[in-house]
Formats: C-alpha cells, sequence, structure tokens
C-alpha cells in the first residue's frame, strides 16, 4: 500500500459517518459455502445495493478463506474487509481488516494477545489495519462467538455498562465501535443501547448480529447505528430481492 493510499478504507468508512449516510454491510462467513458461491455472493450484493463485503467467521474449518477474499476481490469492485471472528486472520488481497479488541471481555487473549500475534502479517501483506472495538452484546442465546471466546456479553439491559465500554475503546483511539449480538443471535442488539451509546460517543458505530427483517434495520438506523451488518439473514435466504430491500431500509 503506497502513500496515497494510506487510511484510504477508514476514510470510506467515516465518509458515511460525515454524509450522515448509513452503510449496508454484508457478512460472508468462507466455512458456510465454498470459495466460488462466496464470490457469487458477494457480486449479488454489490448488484443490489450493498456497501462493502466482511469476510470471516468464528472457525475456519475448511481452509479456504484467502481462496475466498481472492476470488470475491476479482469479481467486485465494493471494499472487502476482513472480520478475524475469534482466530485472527489476514489476507493479502483483503482491502482491509478490522483490528478487533474485543473489549466487552476479560480474556487477555481477545484483548491483545491474538493481536500481537496478528500484527506481523499486518506488516508483511501491508494491508490496512483499522482499529476497531468489539462488544459482545447479552442475545439470550449462546451465540459461536461467545462460546468460543468464553466471555461474558454485555446485559442487554445495562446501558451505563455498554457506554463505558464504548468510550473506554474511544478514549483508547478505536476508529470504529462494533456492537454485536452475534452470528444467529435470537436478538438483536437493543436500540435502546444503541441511542445511548451513539449519544455518547463521536466514532461511527457498527451494529450486527440477529438482524433478520429490512424493517428491523432500520430501526437500528433510527437508533443511531451508522452502520448494519447482515450476515444469516442473506445467506439462509439466498433472495436478491431481500438484499434489495435491506439495502433500502438501511440507505433510507
Amino acid at each position: 500500500m503506497d502513500g496515497t493510499m494510506k487510511n484510504y478504507y477508514v476514510k470510506f468508512m467515516y465518509a458515511f459517518y460525515e454524509r450522515g449516510n448509513a452503510g449496508f454491510l454484508c457478512l460472508i462467513d468462507p466455512d458456510k459455502q465454498k470459495p466460488a458461491e462466496a464470490a457469487e455472493l458477494a457480486l449479488r450484493c454489490q448488484a443490489n445495493g450493498v456497501d462493502a463485503i466482511l469476510v470471516g467467521g468464528s472457525l475456519m474449518v475448511k481452509d479456504n478463506f484467502n481462496e475466498t477474499v481472492k476470488l470475491m476481490k476479482q469479481k467486485i469492485d465494493i471494499p472487502v474487509l476482513v472480520f478475524p471472528g475469534i482466530f485472527n486472520f489476514v489476507s493479502p488481497y483483503a482491502d482491509a481488516i478490522l483490528f478487533l479488541s474485543m473489549m466487552s471481555s476479560r480474556n487477555p487473549q481477545l484483548l491483545i494477545g491474538e493481536q500481537v500475534r496478528t500484527a506481523p502479517l499486518i506488516k508483511k501483506y501491508d494491508v490496512e489495519a483499522i482499529p476497531t472495538g468489539y462488544f459482545l452484546i447479552e442475545s439470550e442465546s449462546l451465540t459461536s462467538v461467545q462460546y468460543m471466546s468464553n466471555s461474558l456479553p454485555i446485559p442487554r439491559t445495562k446501558l451505563d455498562i455498554a457506554v463505558s465500554h464504548a468510550l473506554a475503546a474511544q478514549y483508547l483511539g478505536m476508529k470504529l465501535l462494533f456492537f454485536d449480538g452475534g452470528s444467529g443471535a435470537k436478538l438483536s442488539v437493543p436500540k435502546e443501547m444503541i441511542y445511548e451509546v451513539k449519544k455518547n460517543v463521536s466514532i461511527p458505530l457498527i451494529i450486527g448480529g440477529g438482524i433478520r427483517t429490512p424493517n428491523e434495520a432500520h430501526e437500528k438506523i433510527e437508533a443511531g447505528a451508522n452502520f448494519i451488518v447482515i450476515g444469516t439473514a442473506i445467506e439462509k435466504h439466498n433472495d436478491n430481492n431481500l438484499i434489495k430491500d435491506f439495502a433500502q431500509a438501511i440507505h433510507s
């Protein structure tokens, strides 16, 4: 990455925030489909209003991560960002990586341990790293990320705890906040929590996990979310019209 491209993708994310627009991110898990199928899904997402693709998951059993990212970059023009899940992955083909610190956890491996292991690869591949505070929120179900991280989520009703963690992330220099119910969550991040966090911070807020309908996505935007992540709903239904409906609800 040359000097002219430095922080390009963090600026891409902040452009939505500064314009007062909301962004639509689709999360694609390489473990759930073959690389060619994942790339085709990314192409359909681009054609139907998705602004960027997140690639990642809590496990990587099939060992097709790099191939998936490479094929996506051959097919689409929108950014492909690594969302590393519990175990950190870096791909030389990705545009950037959300360099996560799981700030809702008290597990030091997720606060700094995995990041230390990953940093040399980020430098080697010259992939843009976007410092991101990651927060797991109670969803009334045991999600993969909760199980794999061995972490207690922030309780849904403890808005003061959520706000305090978000402020800590901002003061530590994080560029983005990612509040997540987890893949396949029974309940999504409550709009009351989104509202209180957004009222107290001045950096973009990403909301994901358990959002099943365009109307629910729109409610998160109304509460203050800057980006909505949809994964399971799109992968499960495989419906271009549903992607369009999500895009309209988020962008409006």
